[in-house]
């Protein structure tokens, strides 16, 4: 086995854990592997991974080869693209961080025209709302919504989003509809936020600023907690338009307040720092950014002029 082939299986044992798990993934016989990571042990004059009773634990060595070792593959494969040409397709896995409601409303639907192109890429998709560490995670590349707080991160622009106050037409018939922000004192509010809780929107007409109290009966630190709860009825929210496109669409979910403007949201590509993007990240980073186009969007339905109480038609 060649030091490039030995340095795929080394990757696969370090993210699986696993020697038979390695073997599946890269369809291979267990004993290829044991062979491989034998070899490389030999090689390296180092114990890269120890068996235990929770079962295969990488050494410290291993865990310092690995971050080189990543990096070494990436500029292999990027290497190995260039020379096929840009048009040829990707291979092996990519890894990504996705934010969980975003990545089933607007990635996973339409992921196949990204696996279509890439016959022999692998996605591994991790959807965790949470800012994981992806040096440790061994990630390639993550998408986030919102304000990057770590100015070292490698980051690039792939879309904006406007922020929409909304409720669910049950609960518009129900409530009725503020008229103006400070009318929102009087209605059920919807806090979210998994940073901690969050105490007032911001609503801006032309030159005018109204800053609105969140002290609502509930609070959650998920987008789909958020929206499940609009869709209940329990109250009104703040989220972005992706999120609520669905039900803007359909009429389930009524904007509020049109003339205001709650802001904006970015969603970002982060790459690990200090490394080089690999091409299967770029090219995914692409996909997304090519999906968030306003020609590439699902079209979404006016705003629906919501009806006081008694007026509704069903």
């Amino acid at each position: 086995m060649d030091r490039f082939a030995t340095l795929q299986v080394f990757e696969a044992v370090m993210e699986s854990g696993s020697f038979s798990a390695a073997a599946r993934r890269l369809n291979l016989g267990q004993p290829a592997v044991s062979k491989a990571i034998a070899q490389l042990e030999e090689n390296l004059h180092v114990r890269l991974f120890i068996r235990n009773t929770h079962g295969l634990v990488a050494t410290e060595a291993a865990r310092a080869f690995h971050e080189h070792a990543q990096l070494a593959l990436r500029h292999l494969e990027d290497a190995d693209h260039a020379a096929r040409g840009e048009g040829a397709a990707l291979t092996g896995v990519l890894r990504v961080s996705v934010p969980v409601t975003f990545s089933c409303m607007q990635i996973v639907p339409r992921l196949n025209r990204f696996l279509d192109r890439h016959p022999g890429l692998r996605v591994e998709m991790l959807q965790d709302d949470r800012q994981i560490d992806l040096l440790e995670a061994g990630v390639d590349l993550a998408l986030r919504i919102g304000t990057l707080d770590d100015s070292s991160m490698t980051a690039r622009r792939l879309a904006g989003s406007e922020r929409v106050l909304v409720a669910s037409r049950r609960y518009v018939e129900t409530h009725g509809v503020p008229d103006d922000p400070a009318a929102l004192a009087s209605h059920v509010v919807l806090s979210y936020g998994h940073d901690g809780l969050v105490r007032e929107w911001v609503a801006r007409q032309g030159e005018r600023t109204e800053r609105v109290g969140v002290d609502g009966p509930l609070h959650v630190t998920s987008a789909e907690g958020l929206r499940a709860a609009i869709l209940a009825g329990i109250g009104i929210g703040v989220t972005s338009r992706w999120v609520a496109q669905p039900e803007l669409a359909s009429g389930e979910v009524v904007r509020l307040l049109p003339g205001w403007s709650f802001g904006t949201v970015t969603l970002w590509a982060v790459f690990p720092s200090g490394r080089m993007p690999s091409a299967k990240a770029r090219a995914f980073a692409d996909f997304v950014e090519a999906l968030m186009r306003p020609d590439e969007a699902d079209v979404l339905s006016a705003p629906v002029a919501a009806r006081p109480p008694g007026d509704a038609q069903g």
